[in-house]
């Protein structure tokens, strides 16, 4: 798909539990892969959480040193997942089982986002984009990869090259 002003916009929302690990490192690797492809004006990038443990905090330490390392920009404040978000978003990507659980049973009556796995996206089958909080920096490492798999083809599944 050619990039032009005039296509919509694809609102996506990527959802995690807190909203300071995968969601926001998802959120930014991806805002950074559409702007590498000239596709920025396309879409309207933002995260999440389930939870409002968070709320107001910016990404853990681990998760921001491991985009930036990587040359990718973060800036992001945590927020919790609303009620809204389920017909502003087009789609709603999180990243286990737990959270689509508990997106499903927030959800209204109605709504109108596309709300699924990040990881159904990942060409290596890896479906789970685990929760690396309680884990060492080989786990950010990891997230890191998968969630630029997962942008590379979420894009693609879009009809973005």
């Amino acid at each position: 798909m050619p990039s032009d002003n005039s296509l919509p916009v694809n609102k996506v929302l990527f959802v995690c539990l807190g909203n300071i690990c995968r969601s926001p490192m998802a959120e930014a690797v991806f805002a950074h892969i559409v702007e590498k492809k000239g596709l920025k004006t396309q879409f309207e990038i933002d995260s999440a959480g389930t939870a409002s443990y968070h709320v107001g905090d910016t990404p853990d330490r681990r998760s921001a040193e491991t985009c930036r390392k990587n040359g990718v920009p973060v800036n992001h404040r945590a927020r919790a997942v609303k009620t809204a978000d389920f017909t502003y978003y087009d789609y709603i990507l999180c990243m286990d089982e737990e959270n689509l659980r508990d997106l499903k049973d927030m959800a209204p009556k109605g709504y109108t986002a596309t709300v699924k796995m990040f990881g159904t996206y990942d060409p290596k089958g890896d479906r789970i984009i685990k929760d690396p909080y309680y884990g060492g920096q080989s786990g950010f490492d990891r997230n890191f990869q998968q969630v630029t798999r997962c942008s590379d083809a979420f894009l693609e599944s879009l009809g973005y090259e």
